[in-house]
Formats: structure tokens, C-alpha cells, sequence
């Protein structure tokens, strides 16, 4: 589905909304404004739902954007404030599940015409947040490397590979949209969110007033199990990323591969180092005539190249690899039978320095021969004494919450896998093998142990550890940590 294609669903659905309340219970006062409640309550109670199902995915495009902002201002005049994005970072979870929340009771509130005011300020205030929030997004698009966003004098030609977030998340990941996209939404928004601001006086008002607040309460009860569910007991309820299960991801991966590898490059852009001027070139012309652009003077800014056949997505930045740095991910998706996958995208403990006593082997060297013309020298190999020598290493406070769930629920399933025969993987977000070495002393599950990109694994399951069992490339289950039926009861 589109943004147009949502556009034209909440358009109709606002519209058969006013007739029902214009001709069947003949309770508005200005069509117009009816309208526009209804629009704008259809579109954010259906923009938060689908961020309700998966909250952890919100969470984790806020964190993108505190990343994004401490950065930002902390080399400024209000760098001061830039401390707050790492402790909203920790909390970004409850952060997602507020502001989700408060987009769906918004959208309920203007359309059931609850406290005209208060809302229409609301509403437009958030709004406004979001509009600022995707603004900000495109235009880090014209902020090239090493520049500070506020640093304008210095900001070149627009290239969406500025960006370090690369969508908005404003509809979670039912769609993704480009933030130029979404930023020019949120203005086309303000339009229909100015009109009932300035006429709360003209708002149509469902039910009593007790009733309205009755609802909006209840509401927010619900969403709030609802949005928690979604995260803190299982799995979101509805899958909208490619991991989903079902998926052949073997073959998405190798499709999506080949459309990459498929795309051409149409145009260079190319700009002058000392006066800052910009040229666009064919590909063919500049394959003719790159002498002509020594490095020393040109840089190159941009490739402007077709697109792909088929969109990518994160299945083709999937990667794993062994702590020996080889990438085993063609090994892994094309493995035949079945296989467990056990997902954590971050480990939680705390390293620490101690000292240990080792021994330590002294050699020595003893010459039998003389090395001449026509005989090698000859050389024995002897210990001569072993001591002891203190040295650092480093070891790990685990959380032992987090253990407990290992040896709960993933120590039981290694230790079935391994009497079925069934393999078993860990794959961790960024672990050192030190730290992954720690983790199996700690829990005793006898694993292939991986690492991968976090952002990867946490596409693939929300849910840390969380559990998934392949068969040759394709996704048949996955589950939550505190979900597991019991490896029998799987399929295996």
C-alpha cells in the first residue's frame, strides 16, 4: 500500500463519517469542520495503530533520532541540553508507548469532539512537533559529512545518503516513507489542523460529556495492555517487516542481491573544490572524459543510478559471521533441514578488568650444529623453567535477569536440539567473542555462536533473547522469549 492509497481510504472513510453525522444524526454544526475532524482522527488513530503493534520498533527509531540530535547540539550555544537524548534514549520505550498513545486518544478525542480546545491545541502542538521532526530529517539530507546542521554556509547538493535516519516511522513499518515524503504530509496536515484550532466553537460533540471522557479513559487503558502486550509478553501481533513468518528469505535475498547488482549508473555529479561549482555528467560522458576532473580539483558527490527491479529491503543487508570475521550467511540460508535461531541484539553485562595468575613457559635454545656450505644449522627446543606472571583480563557482571531467561528458556532448547539432531545458532548484536564465550560458560548452551548488526536482528524479532526456527532459508516460527510452546510442541 501507498501514501496515496491511504490518502484516498481516510479520505472516503472522513466522508462517510460526516454523512452519518450530518444526514443521520443531524448533530453537526459546520460540515467542514466535521470533515476535518474526521480526517485528521481516522488518520492518526490508524498512524498510531499501526506503531501500537510494535512499540519496540518505535522505541528503536527514536533511539535513532537522540543518536542523531545529541550530535547535533552538542557542539552548539544549547549543547547543554544535549545530555537529556541519552537518558531519553534508555527510556525510549516508554517514550514510544506515550507518544503512540497519545496520537490514537487525539484522533478518538477530535472525533468524538472532546473538549474542543484543549484538543485542537493539542493536536496542533504535536503536529507541529512532528512537522519539525521530519523537516529536520530531510534537510540533514543537504548536511554533508563533518558538518554540524547548523552550520548552513556550509550545506551542498540534497543526497538522501546524508541522512542518518532514513525514514520517519510514521506509519511503523506498514510503510516507509522518505522523509521529504513525510515531511511534506505533516504540512499538507496543518492545513485541515489550522481550520479546527481556530473554530473549536464549530466542532460536532458525540455523546454527553461524561461519556466522551468515559471513553477516552477506557481508551486509554486498553491501548496501554494493548501496546504492552506487543512488546513485554510476546511478539507483535501483527508482523509488518520482511522477517516475517512464512518468508523465504534465502530466496528474497538472492532476488534482491541480483536486483542490486542489476542497477546501472546513469549520471556523476561532481563538484569544484575551490569554487564550489557542481556538474552533472552522463555516465558515458564521464567515463570519456574523468581525466579531465583530476581528483585534486573535483570530488565526487553523488551517483545518480537506476532503480533496482525489485525494492530492497533488510533482508538484503542480512549478514552473519563467525568471531573469526568469515560471513556465513549463504552457509546459514541455504543449510538443509530445520534449525534454531536464537536472537539476542544486545547482551547485558558489564565488563571489568582482574588480574590473574598465569604460567608462563621460558624456552631454551640449544645449537647441535654449526650451520655450514652444505649443513643447516641445527637447533633444539627445551623448556627451561615456567613461572608465574600476573596479567589482565576481562570478565563480565551479567544481568541476572537476563541469564535466568537463558537458562530458562534457551538452555532447554539446545539441550533437546542436541538430542534431536537439530542445530542451533546464537547470534549476537556486536559482541566481542570474549563476552559471547562468557555468555556459554554462564548459561551452558552448547551453540554455534554468530554475531550481526543490531538493527538487523532487531528487524528480525522483537523480543531479546527471542527464539526462531528456520527451515532452508524460510522462517516457519518465531516467538517470544516468555512465549515458547517447548521444542515438542514446535514442529520438530
Amino acid at each position: 500500500m501507498t501514501l496515496s492509497t491511504l490518502l484516498i481510504v481516510f479520505t472516503i472513510t472522513a466522508a462517510v463519517l460526516t454523512a452519518i453525522m450530518v444526514f443521520g444524526f443531524k448533530i453537526h454544526k459546520n460540515i467542514a469542520v466535521t470533515y476535518f475532524q474526521n480526517f485528521l482522527g481516522v488518520w492518526y488513530i490508524f498512524s498510531g495503530w499501526v506503531k501500537a503493534v510494535d512499540p519496540l520498533g518505535t522505541a528503536y527509531k527514536l533511539e535513532q533520532y537522540f543518536t542523531e540530535f545529541e550530535t547535533t547540539f552538542e557542539p552548539t550555544w544549547i549543547g547543554f541540553i544535549s545530555p537529556i537524548f541519552p537518558f531519553l534514549s534508555n527510556y525510549a520505550i516508554y517514550v514510544s508507548v506515550f507518544v503512540i498513545l497519545l496520537e490514537i486518544l487525539l484522533g478518538i478525542a477530535l472525533i468524538i469532539g472532546w473538549r474542543p480546545k484543549f484538543t485542537g491545541r493539542l493536536f496542533f502542538l504535536l503536529l507541529v512537533f512532528f512537522t519539525a521532526l521530519t523537516g529536520f530529517t530531510y534537510l540533514t539530507g543537504y548536511v554533508g559529512n563533518g558538518v554540524n546542521f547548523f552550520e548552513f554556509s556550509k550545506w551542498g547538493e540534497f543526497s538522501e545518503n546524508n541522512m542518518k535516519v532514513k525514514d520517519c516511522g510514521c506509519f511503523g513499518d506498514f510503510i516507509k516513507l522518505k522523509p521529504m515524503t513525510s515531511f511534506f504530509k505533516d504540512v499538507f496536515l496543518l492545513i485541515p489542523a489550522l481550520f479546527v484550532l481556530f473554530k473549536p466553537n464549530s466542532w460536532h460533540q458525540l455523546f454527553s460529556k461524561t461519556q466522551r471522557s468515559s471513553i477516552l479513559v477506557v481508551s486509554a487503558l486498553g491501548l496501554l495492555i494493548y501496546s504492552m502486550s506487543n512488546f513485554t509478553w510476546d511478539i507483535p501481533a501483527k508482523d509488518f517487516r520482511p522477517f516475517k513468518i512464512g518468508a523465504d528469505i534465502d530466496s528474497e535475498r538472492t532476488a534482491q542481491l541480483n536486483a542490486m547488482g542489476s542497477v546501472k549508473i546513469l549520471a556523476w555529479k561532481l563538484k569544484n573544490k575551490i569554487d564550489g561549482k557542481v556538474v552533472e555528467l552522463s555516465n558515458e560522458v564521464y567515463m570519456k572524459e574523468f581525466k579531465s576532473y583530476p581528483k585534486e580539483e573535483w570530488e565526487i558527490i553523488d551517483q545518480i543510478k537506476s532503480e533496482p527491479s525489485i525494492e530492497a529491503n533488510k533482508i538484503s543487508e542480512m549478514e552473519f559471521s563467525s568471531f573469526d570475521g568469515y560471513d556465513i550467511t549463504e552457509e546459514f540460508l541455504t543449510d538443509e533441514g530445520k534449525s534454531f535461531l536464537i536472537v539476542a541484539h544486545k547482551l547485558y553485562a558489564e565488563p571489568y578488568q582482574e588480574s590473574v595468575m598465569v604460567k608462563d613457559t621460558i624456552f631454551r635454545i640449544d645449537t647441535l650444529a654449526e650451520k655450514t656450505e652444505d649443513q643447516l644449522e641445527m637447533v633444539v627446543k627445551s623448556i627451561d623453567r615456567v613461572e608465574e606472571k600476573k596479567v589482565m583480563v576481562t570478565k563480565y557482571n551479567w544481568d541476572q535477569d537476563y541469564i535466568d531467561d537463558w537458562k530458562s528458556v534457551v538452555k532447554p532448547i539446545a539441550d533437546k536440539a542436541a538430542s534431536k539432531n537439530v542445530k542451533m545458532f546464537v547470534v549476537t548484536g556486536g559482541a566481542s567473542e570474549e563476552m559471547a564465550e562468557s555468555l556459554k560458560r554462564e548459561t551452558g548452551v552448547e551453540a554455534s555462536y554468530l554475531n550481526a548488526d543490531d538493527i538487523l536482528l532487531k528487524t528480525i524479532v522483537r523480543s531479546n533473547p527471542g527464539i526462531v526456527l528456520w527451515e532452508n532459508g524460510k522462517i516457519l516460527n518465531k516467538w517470544h522469549k516468555s512465549k515458547f510452546p517447548g521444542i515438542d510442541n514446535c514442529g520438530i
